[in-house]
């Protein structure tokens, strides 16, 4: 799906939700479905901040946890520094770097069976789950060569 139909179907959603469009809340929401990066919080003050001079972080803070409560974000932590924010596009994975951080997307259907698989074998409600999987990026592994 394009950027600008992912754009309208989340401003769609924010609108049916009852939260009021901001110039700063569109341009949030619009980085991060462009970032590919997973940014964090102040990444995307920084990248937004010559645009907006009178945003503050706290504002991008408050647009994302927003945008998490909605459902059209996915707040990632993993223990280190900030929790990163990932678009909710569809189910997906994630592959971090253990040098740098990086972290990429990638799907893989067959682990979609996993949740009804452990439902059976436990009898639990399964809600979600979450794979991560670690290594070394392209550029971390050109640094140390």
């Amino acid at each position: 799906m394009a950027v600008a139909d992912q754009l309208q179907e989340a401003l769609d959603l924010l609108r049916d939700s009852g939260v009021r469009i901001t110039p700063q809340r569109h341009a949030v929401l619009e980085y991060l479905i462009k970032s590919m990066k997973h940014p964090t919080a102040d990444e995307i003050y920084k990248a937004l901040e010559g645009k907006f001079p009178n945003m503050s972080v706290a504002t991008v803070y408050n647009n994302l946890r927003v945008f998490r409560e909605i459902g059209l974000v996915r707040e990632l932590s993993y223990g280190d520094a900030s929790s990163r924010f990932d678009f909710k596009t569809s189910d997906h994975y994630h592959i971090i770097c253990n040098s740098c951080g990086k972290i990429v997307d990638f799907h893989y259907p067959k682990l979609d069976e996993v949740e009804s698989l452990a439902e059976q074998v436990t009898g639990f409600n399964v809600s979600h789950h979450r794979l991560e999987v670690y290594g070394e990026c392209d550029d971390c592994k050109e640094m140390k060569h």
